[in-house]
C-alpha cells in the first residue's frame, strides 16, 4: 500500500511539472506574437509618418507663393502715361477771340465765310478804314465780325486784313479797309443777303484763292 501511494504521488507530481512546462511554453508563444504584433504597428506608424514629411515638404508654403507671385508681377510688362500717344500731337489751335476766315462755296459762287460756314458781307454805306456805321437797329440784323482775323489754313485771299474798332469797344475785322459783317438768324453757306436793299454784297472769291485747288 504504501508503495502505491508513494507511486501515486511521484505521478501526480510528474503532471504538476508537465502543465506547468505548457503553461511556461504557451505564455512564451504569446508574449512573441504579441512583440512581433507590435513591432508590426509601430513600423506602419512609422511608414504612415514618413509619408506625412514627405507630403508636408513637398506642399508649397505660403511664403513660396508670396515670392513667385512678387516674381511674376515684376516680370509683367507695366504701362504708364508717359507709352500712351498724344492725340493732339502736331494740331495747333489759334489763340481765343482769333475768328478764323475762308473761302467757301455757295450758290453764288466761291465766297467768304467764317470757320462756322456763314457768309459775311460789306455794306456800302460804311468807308474805306472807317468805323462801322451800321448801329444800333441795324446791328440787331447785321452783326459786325469781331475778334482776330485768321485766315484758314488752306486759304489765299487777295485782299488784306485788319480792325476797327467799332460800338462798345469792340474789334470789328475788316477786308481790304471795309468792316464786315453777318446776316443774324440765316442759315449756314445762305446768300439770301446778297443785294437788299442794293447796299448788303458777299465778298466773291474764286477757287484759286485755296490752297491745292
Amino acid at each position: 500500500m504504501r508503495k502505491s501511494g508513494w507511486t501515486v504521488a511521484a505521478g501526480l507530481g510528474s503532471l504538476v511539472l508537465l502543465l506547468t512546462a505548457c503553461g511556461g511554453s504557451s505564455s512564451s508563444t504569446t508574449s512573441t506574437t504579441g512583440a512581433a504584433s507590435g513591432t508590426a504597428t509601430q513600423s506602419t506608424a512609422s511608414s504612415a509618418a514618413s509619408t506625412g514629411s514627405a507630403s508636408s515638404t513637398t506642399a508649397p508654403s505660403p511664403t513660396s507663393k508670396a515670392n513667385a507671385k512678387a516674381t511674376q508681377s515684376s516680370s509683367a510688362p507695366k504701362q504708364t502715361a508717359d507709352s500712351q500717344p498724344s492725340s493732339n500731337a502736331g494740331v495747333t489751335f489759334p489763340p481765343v477771340g482769333t475768328t478764323v476766315l475762308i473761302v467757301q462755296h455757295s450758290n453764288l459762287g466761291w465766297v467768304m465765310a467764317k470757320a462756322d460756314g456763314h457768309v459775311v458781307y460789306t455794306y456800302a454805306k460804311d468807308s474805306k478804314g472807317g468805323a462801322p456805321s451800321c448801329t444800333g437797329s441795324c446791328a440787331s440784323a447785321w452783326a459786325p465780325v469781331t475778334g482776330m482775323p485768321k485766315a484758314g489754313p488752306a486759304d489765299n485771299f487777295p485782299g488784306s486784313f485788319g480792325v476797327v474798332t467799332g460800338a462798345g469797344e469792340k474789334k470789328v475785322i475788316t477786308y481790304n479797309g471795309y468792316p464786315l459783317y453777318t446776316s443774324v438768324g440765316a442759315p449756314v453757306l445762305s446768300t439770301k443777303g446778297n443785294g437788299i436793299d442794293g447796299v448788303w454784297h458777299v465778298i466773291i472769291l474764286s477757287e484759286s484763292d485755296i490752297s491745292g485747288a
